[in-house]
């Protein structure tokens, strides 16, 4: 089984990161919080897994649809 990623639903900046790389998470849970037109949008898991790379910052401007999170299976 292939990596799964986590992709910014819309364009903001992250704002808060709340796993790193080596934590198990599970579907649905929380990775990070983006801000966009001054709302916190949560971004979560798409998977089980185990978080192998952040691929952001906090403070740093991303796209729609870039990728944010890559999680393996465990």
């Amino acid at each position: 089984m292939s990596s799964q990623t986590l992709r910014a639903d819309v364009a903001g900046t992250v704002w808060k990161i709340e796993v790193a790389v080596g934590d198990a998470v599970r579907a649905d849970q929380d990775l990070m919080i983006l801000e966009s037109m001054k709302m916190e949008i949560p971004a979560a898991s798409p998977c089980d897994g185990v978080v192998s790379e952040i691929l952001v910052a906090v403070g740093e401007t991303i796209a729609e649809g870039q990728v944010l999170v890559r999680i393996a299976p465990r």
